[in-house]
């Protein structure tokens, strides 16, 4: 089957930082799907594997932690799936990516794809929507339809994450959100998907706040560059708040700059449940399951705003460099073979 791979970890100028391969055709275990992929994404997780995650000799490491797709084969201990049936999901980080013909994936983690979506949109939502979800209602703990007199800050509103988070707390929640984004387009883009206030990141937020009524939030998702707003993100989170947090600092960051504010942090990460095989891990299945119903019912809209055709290693590259150009708005998907 084809697939895009890579033999050496490295930057994305190299020539060879990205290859068309031929692999062969996976067999599912007792809880796998295989499905025949028909669009991908691409996410920050990516590039940051790719650079940094070196490959068994002679063994091509595929990429990739996003797929919609059509049920090929069924393990003999799957429940409710059906060869033919339209999936969306994100995969495992300790196993092969989906930039591949062919994918398994554990059943337990896989939702059917929105009806009303093209493979293309649907792709884009996710990892980006199970992290935007875990971050929200597990992590920060607000409830469904809670959060009234709250304010949730959320740093890097435009990218994946950020896009998905902004439209689940308007949705699901009855919180005051308030992104941040630093150019005009990326501005608007946030406010399209419910933003009650944009602010911007590369400005002092505590007059930013203050302006909008808000000196101090309550709860804080910090999806970008946190060990650069972590003085900003404390002073600006309400004593006895949550910081949630998603990427991975440069520098490290003073926790004991909590302490005086009894201010709390947490880390989400949605490959988690896959990769400890958690009691909960089905939970991802489940709530992709809700976040389709909710795209079919038009609360939820696609954050997909470039798709690149076909799936091969040179769009794949010029989506990493995109990612890592760090002026990426929503989400960039790649479709067909």
């Amino acid at each position: 089957m084809k697939a895009v791979a890579y033999l050496e970890a490295g930057a994305i100028e190299r020539a060879d930082a990205l290859l068309d391969v031929e692999l062969p055709m996976p067999q599912p275990g007792p809880r796998d799907l295989r499905v025949r992929v028909a669009a991908v994404s691409v996410n920050p997780v990516d590039t940051k594997i790719r650079k940094s995650r070196q490959p068994q000799p002679q063994r091509p490491e595929v990429l990739g932690w996003d797929a919609v797709g059509i049920v090929d084969a069924v393990g003999a201990q799957v429940e409710g799936f059906s060869v033919g049936d339209r999936v969306f999901y994100a995969g495992a980080i300790d196993r092969p990516g989906t930039n591949a013909e062919y994918h398994l994936v554990d059943a337990r983690i896989v939702g059917r794809a929105p009806v009303k979506l093209s493979d293309a949109e649907a792709a884009a939502l996710p990892l980006t929507a199970i992290t935007a979800w875990e971050l929200l209602f597990d992590r920060l703990g607000v409830p469904q339809g809670g959060g009234e007199g709250q304010a949730l800050l959320v740093i890097g509103g435009a990218g994946g994450v950020g896009s998905m988070l902004i439209q689940l707390a308007r949705q699901l929640t009855r919180l005051t959100v308030i992104a941040t984004a630093s150019r005009p387009e990326t501005q608007a883009w946030c406010r399209e998907l419910g933003a009650h206030h944009v602010i911007d990141h590369a400005q002092a937020f505590a007059p930013q706040l203050a302006a909008i009524g808000w000196p101090q939030v309550p709860l804080v998702a910090s999806l970008t560059q946190s060990d650069e707003h972590w003085a900003a993100i404390v002073e600006a989170t309400a004593p006895q708040g949550r910081i949630a947090l998603i990427d991975d600092p440069v520098q490290p960051l003073d926790v004991m700059a909590l302490k005086r504010k009894s201010l709390s942090l947490h880390w989400e990460l949605m490959f988690t449940r896959s990769l400890f095989q958690t009691p909960d891990m089905a939970a991802q299945g489940a709530l992709l399951d809700e976040v389709a119903k909710l795209v079919d019912e038009g609360r939820l809209r696609t954050t997909v705003t470039q798709t690149l055709q076909p799936i091969n290693a040179a769009n794949v590259r010029q989506a990493h460099a995109l990612i890592e150009s760090g002026r990426a708005r929503g989400k960039v998907t790649i479709q067909g073979w």
